[in-house]
């Protein structure tokens, strides 16, 4: 009988350290796993890509007459900046060759844009110049575009930025006008706009000196002999590029 008693106590022994072994086991599983998924979560919120939407309002030189789409300044943009901690969707593009301010105020009105939007562009005002309409009218109706703009952009001015108007008095098409002119009364639009622009805070970019280029540059225009050539539109972009990426990002 007490041999019997000293063979099993080494037995249950034995047992008891598997099983205390299978346990430590399970458990530093159980920890793995939990370590092994906190990992995962924390790479997803890394690599997570924030998606930002965009538009641009204006004229022919925001709708890019004459080139492709893919060269359009706003298009360009939109592909410059897009990278890996922020993706810019498909512009959307309210803008026709032709449109004046007050144009571009009935045309946000018929398209009845919801909104909002995380950045929004203004780039208008070349053809209230061309038409020689009264100077007043820019004045009031950019001001009520620039509100509108920060409106549509959660009411952010910080979202906001606006283009100077180009001089196409150097292009082929203005060779037969008074191209003295046109440079003196597109100054003085960009000057009322950079103007309303400091007042609400809204960055406000100068291209016009780029396209002033155009005129020893036949490059810089496109086959119309008026607009932009998709080149011009891409020095553009180089210009705002840095300043863009901070509107786009923050």
């Amino acid at each position: 009988m007490r041999k019997f008693n000293l063979l099993i106590v080494p037995f249950a022994l034995a047992l008891l350290m598997v099983h205390w072994g299978c346990t430590n086991d399970n458990r530093n599983n159980m920890k793995t796993n939990s370590n092994e998924d906190n990992v995962n979560i924390d790479h997803s919120e890394v690599t997570d890509t924030t998606k930002v939407s965009y538009l641009a309002l204006g004229d022919s030189y925001t709708i890019g007459e004459s080139v492709p789409e893919s060269e359009r300044w706003p298009v360009q943009l939109s592909r410059r900046l897009s990278g890996e901690s922020f993706k810019v969707e498909p512009v959307r593009i309210i803008a026709r060759t032709g449109w004046t301010t007050g144009q571009l105020l009935d045309g946000i009105d018929r398209e009845r844009i919801e909104g909002p939007y995380d950045v929004v562009s203004l780039l208008i005002g070349v053809n209230n110049q061309y038409q020689g309409l009264d100077f007043g009218i820019y004045r009031t109706q950019f001001d009520s575009l620039l509100r509108t703009s920060i409106d549509l952009a959660r009411g952010r001015k910080e979202k906001v930025f606006v283009l100077s108007i180009p001089n196409y008095g150097v292009t082929p098409f203005a060779a037969s006008r008074d191209t003295a002119r046109i440079r003196r009364e597109i100054d003085r639009y960009n000057e009322v706009a950079d103007s309303i622009c400091q007042s609400y805070g809204v960055a406000f970019f100068n291209i016009t000196p780029i396209s002033r280029r155009a005129g020893d540059e036949p490059s810089l225009v496109a086959s119309d002999g008026l607009h932009p050539s998709g080149k011009q539109y891409r020095l553009w972009v180089d210009h705002i590029e840095d300043s863009a990426r901070t509107i786009f990002s923050e």
